[in-house]
């Protein structure tokens, strides 16, 4: 069963277009501004550089159409309007087809610093900026194609290395550590937390390692995993994840390392 979200999908018209309000465009503006100033010595240049391919603009949410067209050409995907929250099997489905699922609606300014559940803003300047990468756009593929091939258990298992990769994934580069990961490069705290803060543990990428963390979506994460270079995409998108899956289920997860969610009253 598909969460519940308080926002509302914003649907095409017969044209392919959605329309936003000028509130929403300025919200767009805000989050883009602030995001931009703070990327520089932060963000890869894979990432950087797909900011400059897709040449997002400053003042009006981009239309999923005109994004797909450039990642057509790049890599082969395409974006694509969905609700919110989409299940596991629609989820992994797109992903096989090279279609990205993106949320079409965009936070209200009472969430603009972090928000649980993925909107345009996070989909679009997050994640469709790296699908220009043929290394992560390939590893994205394949991700989708295992999810497919999964049981219900094994794709909670999977959406560990989607965390830990696609949302938040780490990479050591020659000039120091830089995000690639949509959850981190579209928020303005975890974007600085992840790579200056000394709370967190930076743990070289092991498939293994990752599919045994277990992590919590509503707090700055206390574990983040690093690849050394984005050929290590490359050769993930080609590993048995399917066998990697079975020796982390014997194995078991690791003790977690942040706290326990409290229960609301």
């Amino acid at each position: 069963m598909v969460k519940q979200s308080k926002y509302i999908a914003k649907h095409p018209d017969e044209n392919g277009l959605i329309h936003y309000s000028e509130q929403e465009h300025a919200i767009w503006a805000e989050l883009i501004d602030s995001q931009m100033s703070l990327l520089p010595g932060r963000a890869c240049q894979e990432y950087l550089d797909g900011l400059d391919i897709l040449k997002l603009p400053r003042d009006h949410i981009p239309q999923t159409k005109d994004i797909s067209k450039i990642l057509l050409q790049r890599t082969g995907w395409v974006v694509e309007p969905v609700p919110a929250l989409i299940g596991f099997q629609q989820f992994f489905s797109m992903l096989a087809e090279r279609r990205f699922p993106a949320a079409s609606f965009i936070r209200t300014v009472d969430e603009m610093e972090y928000l649980q559940e993925p909107d345009i803003f996070h989909e679009i300047f997050g994640h469709a900026t790296m699908l220009t990468s043929p290394a992560f756009a390939d590893f994205t593929h394949a991700y989708g194609i295992a999810g497919l091939k999964a049981n219900k258990q094994d794709r909670l298992l999977l959406a560990r290395l989607y965390w830990f990769t696609v949302e938040f994934g780490l990479v050591n580069t020659p000039a120091g550590l830089r995000t690639y990961g949509g959850g981190i490069n579209s928020s303005p705290g975890e974007l600085i937390y992840s790579l200056q803060s000394e709370i967190p543990d930076r743990r070289d990428f092991d498939t293994l390692e990752v599919l045994r963390t277990p992590y919590r979506i509503d707090i700055f994460q206390t574990i983040y995993y690093v690849i050394q270079n984005m050929d290590d995409l490359f050769a993930l998108a080609r590993e048995d994840i399917a066998g990697v899956l079975q020796k982390a289920k014997q194995l078991g997860e690791f003790a977690p390392t942040f706290p326990a969610k409290e229960k609301s009253a």
